[in-house]
């Protein structure tokens, strides 16, 4: 056992911030993460205080509305550069979709810093990446951090069935996997415009990426036979006022755009079996019927007590972490809150230091949480440091998230940008801000001798705080 204050902020924390209660026994570190459970916000005021979903859709309506007026005046004709040509108000809505990715990511990282129940805000983030979607498609941009906020942090302390359903029904996951480009080969809408038919129809890329990576996990059993059943039942999800062609004219009226609706018409008909399951045709309940069955089975609870158990210790995690994890994950039936207090009175998060090496995400933050004064001036673009530091914020390369082991984060690349920030972030606040007093407080039973002496014998105040925030021990978690 050991730096059990250091772990308690840091491996379940997102840092140490001046003046948090001291913890040195470990009895009180695991009382105080498991008050956390019940104090957490999910609405903080910087997340409250963003557009809610239906806003954010009218803004794309109003984009693709300006779009399509450019094009009739140019008689059809796709621009040679289109965005050279653009009209000021086409230019405004641009930037105002650009906005809305940028003030999401603000508000997330103010929360982060700002949390009194930074192990919940953790797990915020654990479910964000399970569940990732990705900027990298502009419908996807302006959504992504209404999908943390409206999706995951509402159920982050309930049943894992109802964050599976919440997170994959959610318009930022529909509209990443290309949900809204399926619809049944035998349903209403194909058989009526069969002849003007140029799509693919069912699109499976939603159902593999549940099964694959929301819920059963690879090699755990399931065929493509059940790819394609599940797809099925998924067709007729939708998000009014966001999709194109003939299918946009089925929303139900009354909807909201950026609402997530079902279009009957969409819906492939008939019974679908999915490992080895019958699940009549109920509409949109046939769907929701497998999502809640794929939510309790064994390989799920496996799948997710494995990479909870290697979030909180290390790459390869102990056995007897994963086993107690998947147990409690099937007799609660998916209860995360008994999921996580089994974590934190388990004895292997506890064990052997720091291991894991922080992301850059968590690396920032915990920098700006442990820093007097703020690190970041108030127009200071949050996405665009991120980016820089290697994990742009909801932006990862596949839907499988960022990665979650050493390897992914410990390049000599990144730990060079980490240090230049750090020097510049130093460089500013330097007079500001003691490494010496800071040190112990940050990296408490993780400050080594050396580290301490080094700091002590910086030659700046700037320098002494780079050397904090660049040291092995702060790079950790």
């Amino acid at each position: 056992m050991s730096a059990t204050r250091y772990l308690a902020a840091n491996r379940f924390g997102l840092g140490r911030r001046v003046g948090d209660p001291d913890v040195p026994a470990l009895r009180d570190a695991q009382a105080g993460l498991l008050r956390q459970l019940e104090a957490f916000d999910p609405a903080p005021p910087p997340i409250a205080a963003l557009p809610r979903p239906e806003a954010i859709a009218e803004t794309y309506i109003l984009f693709r509305e300006q779009g399509d007026a450019m094009r009739r005046e140019a008689g059809g004709m796709p621009t040679a550069n289109a965005r050279a040509t653009e009209s000021t108000p086409q230019r405004e809505t641009r930037q105002a979709l650009n906005d809305l990715y940028a003030d999401a990511a603000t508000a997330r990282f103010a929360v982060a810093v700002a949390s009194p129940t930074p192990f919940a805000e953790r797990l915020v983030h654990f479910w964000s990446n399970h569940f990732a979607v990705s900027t990298e498609k502009q419908f996807v941009s302006g959504f992504a951090g209404a999908h943390e906020f409206g999706a995951i942090r509402p159920h982050v302390m309930g049943r894992f069935a109802d964050l599976l359903i919440a997170a994959v029904r959610h318009p930022a996951m529909l509209l990443y996997l290309d949900q809204i480009l399926s619809f049944g080969t035998d349903s209403a809408f194909a058989i009526r415009t069969r002849r003007a038919r140029s799509g693919p129809g069912l699109n499976e890329n939603l159902a593999r990426e549940i099964l694959e990576l929301h819920t059963l996990g690879v090699r755990s059993g399931y065929t493509q036979t059940d790819v394609t059943a599940f797809a099925g039942a998924l067709t007729g999800l939708a998000v009014a006022g966001l999709g194109r062609g003939a299918a946009r004219r089925l929303i139900p009226a009354g909807s909201r755009p950026g609402d997530t609706v079902f279009v009957a018409e969409l819906h492939q008909p008939g019974e679908q079996t999915i490992l080895g399951k019958r699940y009549p045709d109920t509409g949109a309940a046939q769907a929701e019927a497998v999502l809640r069955d794929l939510a309790v089975h064994p390989a799920t609870a496996r799948h997710i007590a494995t990479k909870l158990a290697r979030h909180f210790t290390a790459d390869d995690p102990p056995q007897p972490l994963v086993d107690r994890l998947a147990a409690d994950f099937l007799r609660s039936g998916g209860d995360l809150a008994s999921l996580y207090r089994t974590l934190i009175l388990s004895p292997e998060p506890w064990q052997d230091g720091p291991a894991m090496f922080k992301s850059p995400w968590d690396w920032f933050v915990s920098m700006a949480r442990g820093l007097p004064v703020p690190a970041l001036g108030e127009r200071q673009n949050v996405a665009g440091l991120l980016r820089q530091l290697g994990q742009p914020v909801w932006r990862p390369e596949s839907p499988a998230g960022y990665g979650d082991t050493v390897a992914t984060w410990a390049g000599s690349g990144g730990l060079m940008q980490r240090v230049e920030l750090a020097s510049r972030i130093a460089g500013g606040i330097g007079d500001r801000a003691d490494a010496r007093a800071l040190a112990p407080q940050l990296l408490a039973d993780a400050l080594t001798p050396d580290l301490a002496q080094a700091i002590a014998g910086a030659d700046t105040p700037a320098q002494g705080l780079a050397m904090l925030f660049a040291s092995p021990a702060f790079l950790r978690r």
